[in-house]
C-alpha cells in the first residue's frame, strides 16, 4: 500500500462510522478544550495581577508595618504582624533619604457618607497630595488634596466619579458640605473615572488628608507607605536608606517589611505562572482518558473490520501496512479532535472574557500547541495496541471472521 491508499484507507474507515468517529473526536475535543480555557483562566489571572502593580510606576516601594521574614519577596511579607506601629512621622522621615522623591502614607476605613438625605457605607482613604502623581490618577473636577502638613487634619475631601453621580446627581459637587462618619468635609475635586485598582474600586472612593481619616477613626497607626524612588536605577539605593532610617528611628530595630514593586510582580508572577502549569497538567489528564477511549473503540473496530482486513491481507497488504493504516486513522481522529476542541476552547476563553472584561483570559500560545501535540501523541499511543492486533490477524482466519 502507497502513503496515499493507507490515508485514503484510513478516511474511509472513519467516515464509514459516523458515531464512533462522532464520539472520539468530542473526547479528544474535551480534553483540548479543558486545555486551553484552563490555561487562559490562569494565565489571565496572572497578567491582570501583574498589570495591576504594574499600573503603580516602575520606581515604587511599599513599607509595611511589621516584620515577619528576615528577608525576601513572599505572600507573607504582604500580611505582617505589627509589633510597633507605621505612624505618620515615620512616613515624613523618608523623605530624608537622597533617593527617595516622595511618599504618600495610606490609612483606610469605612464610614458612612451623607449628603442631602442620602446615605451610604463607602471607603475611605486618607493620604497625602502626592498619592495622586504616584497612582497616576487624574482629576474630573476641582483639584485634590492640598499640599499641607501630614499632621494636619483639613476638613477636606475628594470623591471618585461613581459616588459623586449617586450623591449629587446632575448637581456640582465641589464646593458642597458633606458628612463623613462624625465629620463635616468640604468637597474640593472629583476623580477621574479608573475603576478597579488593587482590589479597590477608586470610583466609590473618598479620598481625606490622612490626619483627617487617623481622627475618624481614632487611630495613629498607617496601613502602608508608598515610596517612590528617583529612577528606577536608584530603586536599590532608596530601598537600603529607607531600612537605615526606619532602623534610626527604632533603636536598630527593623520591625517593617521595605518590598519592591519588581519584587511583587515576580513572586505574584512565579506563584500564578505555576498555578498555570498545574491546570494545565490536570487538564491533560482528560487527554489521557480520550486517549483510553480511543484505543477502546479501535479495538472493536477491528473486530468489526476483520473480514475487511482479510482480505487487504489476501490482496497482498502486509502486517506493517495494515498497522499504519490504523495508526494513520488514530492521527486524523486525534487531529479532528484536537482542532474541534481548540475551536471550543477559544469559545469558552470568549466567553470567560465576556463575563469577566477586567480578566484578560487569552490562552498561551505554548498552552494551544502543547493541547495539540499532546492529543495527537496520545491518540496515536493509544492506537498502537488495536493496529498490533489488526495486523498479526491471519487472512484465513480474517476472511472467515475468526
Amino acid at each position: 500500500m502507497t502513503p496515499a491508499d493507507t490515508l485514503r484507507f484510513a478516511t474511509r474507515a472513519a467516515t464509514g462510522y459516523p458515531l464512533r468517529t462522532a464520539l472520539m473526536i468530542l473526547a479528544m475535543s474535551i480534553g483540548v478544550a479543558a486545555v486551553v480555557v484552563l490555561t487562559a483562566l490562569g494565565d489571565g489571572a496572572r497578567r491582570y495581577v501583574v498589570n495591576e502593580f504594574s499600573a503603580l510606576g516602575s520606581n515604587l516601594i511599599i513599607v509595611l508595618p511589621g516584620r515577619s521574614e528576615t528577608g525576601g519577596v513572599g505572600l507573607g511579607s504582604l500580611f505582617t504582624s505589627t509589633p510597633r506601629d507605621l505612624t505618620v512621622r515615620d512616613a515624613a522621615a523618608l523623605l530624608r533619604a537622597p533617593d527617595v522623591q516622595r511618599i504618600t502614607p495610606l490609612t483606610l476605613g469605612n464610614s458612612e457618607i451623607a449628603y442631602g438625605g442620602r446615605l451610604r457605607e463607602v471607603l475611605v482613604l486618607g493620604t497625602s497630595a502626592d498619592y495622586l502623581d504616584i497612582r497616576g490618577y487624574r482629576m474630573g473636577l476641582g483639584h485634590f488634596l492640598p499640599r499641607e502638613d501630614l499632621e494636619r487634619a483639613s476638613s477636606v475631601a475628594v470623591l471618585g466619579a461613581t459616588l459623586c453621580d449617586e450623591l449629587f446627581g446632575i448637581e456640582s459637587a465641589v464646593g458642597r458640605m458633606i458628612r463623613v462618619g462624625d465629620r463635616r468635609l468640604r468637597v474640593i475635586g472629583v476623580l477621574e473615572k479608573s475603576g478597579q485598582g488593587l482590589g479597590m474600586n477608586t470610583d466609590e472612593l473618598v479620598v481625606v488628608p490622612v490626619a483627617t481619616a487617623q481622627a475618624m477613626f481614632n487611630t495613629n497607626t498607617l496601613f502602608r507607605v508608598m515610596v517612590e524612588a528617583r529612577s528606577r536605577d536608584a530603586l536599590a539605593s532608596a530601598q537600603r536608606q529607607v531600612e537605615d532610617i526606619m532602623r534610626t528611628r527604632r533603636d536598630g530595630e527593623l520591625d517593617i517589611t521595605v518590598i519592591t514593586q519588581d519584587a511583587v510582580l515576580g513572586t505574584f508572577d512565579r506563584i500564578l505562572g505555576a498555578l498555570t502549569f498545574a491546570v494545565a497538567g490536570i487538564a491533560a489528564i482528560s487527554l489521557a482518558v480520550a486517549g483510553i477511549l480511543v484505543m477502546n473503540v479501535m479495538l472493536v473496530a477491528v473486530t468489526q473490520r476483520t473480514a475487511e482486513i482479510g482480505l487487504l491481507k489476501a490482496l497482498g497488504a502486509t502486517g506493517r501496512n495494515i498497522r499504519f493504516a490504523f495508526l494513520a486513522e488514530a492521527a486524523l481522529l486525534s487531529l479532528a479532535g484536537a482542532l474541534a476542541g481548540l475551536a471550543l476552547g477559544h469559545l469558552g476563553a470568549w466567553g470567560l472574557r465576556l463575563a469577566f472584561p477586567v480578566l484578560p483570559a487569552w490562552p498561551p500560545d505554548w498552552a494551544v500547541y502543547a493541547g495539540l501535540g499532546t492529543a495527537i501523541v496520545t491518540g496515536v499511543l493509544f492506537g498502537v495496541m488495536p493496529a498490533r492486533r489488526a495486523a498479526r490477524l491471519d487472512a484465513v482466519q480474517a476472511l472467515a471472521k475468526r
